[in-house]
């Protein structure tokens, strides 16, 4: 008599939730409320009933959509280089890397929380470097489109003063002449690096098209966010001259002197917004906050996807992690 052995039950590596995962996930939306208090409940507070909640949410709704329109950008560059990647693994591995920006130095942090990810899922690295490469310079070749509406308006007014904050006086606008010059020249570079990524995917003109499209989308969200906000301040700007200055705006902040921008944007749009566009200074630096606001909660369910990326190999994959 043959007695059948049983199978033994297999583990499902992939339903089970590590310590460090939990333990991950925990400390990541303890950093996104320390951030969020940082700024002070009540300043966060006033800045969103100035817009009113339910307009809120309309505009972390379009924020959201933004984000979806980049992360099929990139998988549409992952895809037309042949590789085996789904939609939902590149969702989450984009919204991973705009959960970690909140925290890593330079804008460009979250891009390296994308290799990481990408690596793990065994994407070929350099396949991987250079579709990032790729996805961020077709989002500023796009984001450029809208450049010269902006700079119409930057160079037909004299330059702004800006307030210095550790002793409340007024920096003349003769110390602004070298920050021009720098932009002129990082303008310059920024043409150069554009057209030579454009030569390297020559030969794929379908998916570059259809990557600026989603681009275009993800302009197009953002751009109406802001118009909405700024028209629910009572402010009068148009849609165009909003989307110029804030492709100015765009640029300055991609400068890597601060983490995820901190500061850099929030003084960037205060200058640029209150003085070119002629919102009043309350009401800018309401926008200022708004922003911010809106880009760490739309970023916010990258917090469940980050900690998979650090637990170790032998656990629960993250292949397995990332399958919707």
């Amino acid at each position: 008599m043959t007695v059948e052995s049983k199978p033994e039950p297999k583990q499902k590596a992939g339903r089970q939730i590590p310590v460090l995962r939990i333990a991950g996930t925990v400390i990541s939306l303890g950093l996104l409320v320390y951030l969020l208090f940082r700024e002070g409940w009540q300043t966060v507070s006033g800045a969103v009933a100035v817009v009113g909640f339910p307009v809120f949410l309309l505009l972390l709704g379009l924020t959201l959509l933004s984000r979806l329109a980049v992360s099929f950008r990139w998988f549409n560059l992952l895809r037309s280089a042949n590789v085996d990647i789904s939609f939902g693994q590149a969702v989450r591995l984009s919204f991973a890397g705009l959960f970690a920006s909140n925290f890593l130095p330079t804008t460009i942090g979250g891009d390296v929380v994308r290799f990481a990810g990408a690596i793990r899922l065994k994407v070929d690295g350099a396949v991987c470097a250079a579709s990032l490469v790729m996805d961020r310079l077709i989002g500023m070749a796009g984001m450029f489109t809208a450049l010269p509406i902006g700079l119409v308006k930057f160079f037909s007014m004299p330059l702004p003063s800006l307030p210095v904050q550790s002793s409340h006086f007024l920096v003349s606008g003769t110390l602004y002449a070298g920050f021009r010059a720098k932009i002129q020249e990082y303008l310059k570079k920024l043409v150069i690096s554009v057209w030579d990524a454009i030569r390297l995917w020559i030969s794929k003109p379908g998916s570059m098209l259809i990557s600026f499209v989603f681009t275009w989308a993800h302009m197009i969200f953002l751009f109406l966010t802001l118009h909405i906000m700024i028209s629910r301040m009572g402010e009068s700007i148009s849609f165009w001259l909003t989307a110029g200055l804030w492709s100015i705006s765009y640029f300055i902040t991609q400068l890597p002197i601060s983490i995820n921008g901190y500061g850099l944007q929030e003084l960037t749009i205060v200058v640029i917004f209150g003085h070119y566009g002629g919102i009043s200074s309350q009401n800018v630096l309401a926008m200022a906050l708004l922003i911010r606001i809106l880009q760490m909660l739309a970023s916010l369910p990258g917090a469940f996807f980050v900690p998979g990326l650090i637990q170790p190999a032998k656990s629960a994959s993250l292949e397995e992690e990332l399958k919707p």
